[in-house]
């Protein structure tokens, strides 16, 4: 049985989709809440470089990977031709799909695995996927899948946690190892979830390595941002 990494713990591969399925239905509930306080709200700023660098026009379909409560597909859908969102989490796929009938914004909500699309070849102008890569079992198959359903011309953007900026490293250990899941014991009553979602970031490809993957995957002129001194790093590729 092949193995990969929950965390810092190897499992089987056959496993892992179903561990970090059960840490988000987890954390559904307090999802939006612990990302404020476990960026001290920096991941709004990041997700709003992402949405001004996509620059969505209104003759653009845009899918949206591991929405979760839909930051970005709620920030597409003001422009966008069509936005879809999926995630692969019932639980926080149904977060996103609810936020989107409160603002107004009814749009297709599909569970899905990132990593097995259900939709035909070139079908997008982008495809995003923001904080979800890494949970992802088979990264290199995500990425192909995006690839595939972007039409010529169009764009894939990943903003992601990468690797922080050598001198903050100690500093940044310290606290999105040991603090973080405290702060998830105290808010969500969920330590260990947390406890893998920093041990995550660890497991996640650095800033060149991620670069080299999409190219890999097909994509040209890729390039990346690093956010916040590298804490996360935002990633774009096209397909010509």
């Amino acid at each position: 049985m092949t193995k990969t990494h929950f965390g810092f713990t190897q499992v089987d591969e056959s496993e892992k989709a179903g561990r970090v399925g059960a840490v988000f239905t987890s954390v559904a509930q307090r999802y939006d809440i612990m990302n404020d306080l476990m960026s001290a709200g920096l991941h709004r700023l990041w997700k709003r470089f992402t949405v001004e660098l996509a620059r969505v026009k209104n003759t653009d379909r845009v899918l949206d990977l591991a929405s979760g409560s839909g930051d970005l597909a709620l920030a597409f859908a003001k422009n966008a031709k069509q936005v879809v969102m999926t995630d692969i989490n019932a639980a926080m796929l149904a977060r996103g799909r609810d936020r989107m009938v409160d603002q107004g914004k009814p749009i297709p909500a599909v569970q899905c695995d990132a990593e097995k699309l259900p939709f035909p070849d070139q079908s997008f102008d982008l495809v995003t996927v923001a904080f979800g890569l890494r949970n992802m079992t088979h990264k290199e198959q995500a990425l192909a899948e995006m690839y595939r359903v972007l039409a010529p011309g169009g764009r894939a953007m990943v903003l992601e946690f990468s690797q922080i900026w050598e001198p903050l490293k100690t500093a940044y250990d310290a606290y999105s190892l040991h603090i973080l899941p405290r702060m998830g014991q105290w808010v969500a009553g969920d330590a260990e979830s947390y406890r893998y979602l920093a041990e995550s970031i660890r497991m996640h490809p650095d800033q060149e390595t991620l670069k080299d993957m999409m190219q890999d995957a097909g994509f040209m002129g890729v390039r990346y941002h690093n956010l916040s001194a590298g804490i996360v790093a935002l990633h774009m590729g096209y397909r010509y």
